[in-house]
């Protein structure tokens, strides 16, 4: 599925150039013939599987929007072919379906679900945007919008006021802005341009990024958490498929040998080493033959080598030392008395 709707998004992107398009016209309306019939299939096996709980997954949902939207452009065809432009609408919004690729990457279903999550906080800072827009609006139109010098463009109305203070807000084109206020002798409109810029634009939208970033954080955080236990789960998993194993393996040997007597687990043990084979699994009693024990001993192998190397580079350090001492110790100097009996 990845790999269809990959290559039917190459084929979009190919559309659009015109030559293309004429020339491989009858190539293209196959391809898209191909690429409907798999996203149905895909539909029919998934609703197929499980009837009563595929509603309630929403990339589910998404899937049955995107085959309504593989669906309409036929039936404007077939229904309204004069209305050319809602046909280019409905092909316009084909695009959609590059949206199939978000349940098989988990990665931006982490970002999908961090969008959903601010979803209550991004609405609260928005409305408050919105009534710091609305009073500014109000009061640009009365300073500006309502004099003989009135900029009608800018501040005619109030829906034009909104308009500009949302270029305000983006930081677009504010000076163009400013400087026609600016010709028309408002010279006091600075003040206003300037404050609505450092409330609107640098403490909402900067809000705004920062309750985006705390729950992407958030997601980011919980996928990796999500990953590290599956990965917990799977090495549980293998553990005990190997436990598993040895025991098959432990039970088939026991009815190998199952008419003979022993006198104790140990000597049956004894018996089962000296007819073994290389290939045959050998049974031990003791406690080193758990996995425990051998992530506890190879754990323990890697601090002692850490310690010796640690031990190593003292004796090293003490060597040093050792050797600066002797080098820096003055030499004594000969005594009378070896200097007499030299002379004798």
């Amino acid at each position: 599925m990845i790999s269809t709707i990959s290559f039917n998004a190459v084929c979009m992107v190919l559309q659009t150039y015109y030559d293309l398009r004429y020339h491989f016209f009858f190539v293209f309306e196959v391809l898209e013939i191909l690429f409907n019939a798999v996203y149905y299939f895909e539909f029919c096996i998934k609703f197929y599987v499980d009837l009563m709980k595929y509603w309630k997954n929403g990339y589910n949902i998404l899937d049955v929007i995107i085959i309504i939207i593989l669906w309409l452009p036929q039936y404007l065809r077939k229904n309204f072919r004069r209305e050319y432009g809602y046909i280019n609408i409905a092909e316009g919004i084909q695009a959609f379906r590059i949206l199939k690729l978000i349940p098989y990457s988990r990665g931006i279903k982490t970002l999908i679900s961090a969008l959903g999550q601010t979803i209550c906080t991004v609405a609260s800072v928005l409305v408050l945007l919105f009534l710091l827009m609305f009073i500014f609006a109000i009061l640009g139109f009365c300073l500006y919008g309502t004099s003989e010098e009135a900029d009608m463009e800018n501040w005619g109305n109030l829906a034009v006021a909104f308009f500009t203070l949302f270029s305000l807000t983006t930081v677009d084109g504010w000076t163009d802005l400013q400087g026609v206020l600016d010709e028309r002798g408002y010279m006091w409109s600075r003040a206003f341009t300037i404050i609505f810029i450092l409330v609107g634009s640098f403490v909402f939208l900067s809000m705004f990024i920062a309750v985006m970033i705390i729950h992407t954080e958030d997601s980011i955080k919980k996928f990796t958490k999500v990953l590290s236990t599956e990965r917990q789960l799977a090495l549980i998993e293998d553990k005990q498929r190997i436990l598993k194993k040895q025991q098959e393996e432990i039970n088939a040997l026991m009815q190998r040998e199952k008419g003979k007597t022993y006198k104790s687990f140990s000597d049956l043990v004894r018996v089962f080493k000296k007819s073994l084979n290389h290939t045959d699994p050998m049974v031990l009693e003791d406690f080193c033959a758990t996995l425990s024990f051998i992530d506890i001993y190879l754990s323990s192998l890697d601090n002692q080598d850490n310690t010796v190397l640690r031990l190593q580079e003292l004796y090293y350090e003490m060597v040093n030392v050792l050797n600066q001492m002797i080098e820096d110790k003055p030499m004594k100097k000969p005594s009378v008395t070896s200097e007499m009996s030299a002379d004798i």
